[in-house]
């Protein structure tokens, strides 16, 4: 038997160095920071091309029947098909997992 009791402090170091990285990397600001601060001066496609075409054949944007940017309503619809989504997984597990137990 080999025993090397030099292998288990090696791990533990390089355990010690990628914690130190990651909380490190947490730490620092992001160099990426400085990309969402000028995002605002770039425009989507939606508003540089989609708009600008439909607004040259006649058809402009309009308010939305329900708005999901405002609140938590896009969470409760995201939690709410969630939660539907879980119950019928749930309702059908036997049949998903195994494929047993036809119904008819």
């Amino acid at each position: 038997m080999d025993n090397k009791p030099w292998r288990g402090k090696i791990c533990k170091i390089i355990k010690g160095l990628f914690f130190l990285l990651a909380l490190t990397l947490t730490l620092l600001p992001s160099p990426f920071s400085q990309w969402t601060y000028a995002a605002n001066s770039w425009s989507g496609v939606d508003e540089s091309v989609v708009e600008k075409i439909a607004g040259e054949h006649g058809r402009h944007a309009v308010a939305p029947l329900i708005n999901t940017d405002k609140g938590d309503l896009l969470l409760f619809v995201f939690l709410l098909a969630g939660t539907i989504g879980g119950f019928a997984a749930g309702y059908y597990w036997r049949i998903l997992m195994e494929g047993k137990g036809e119904r008819g």
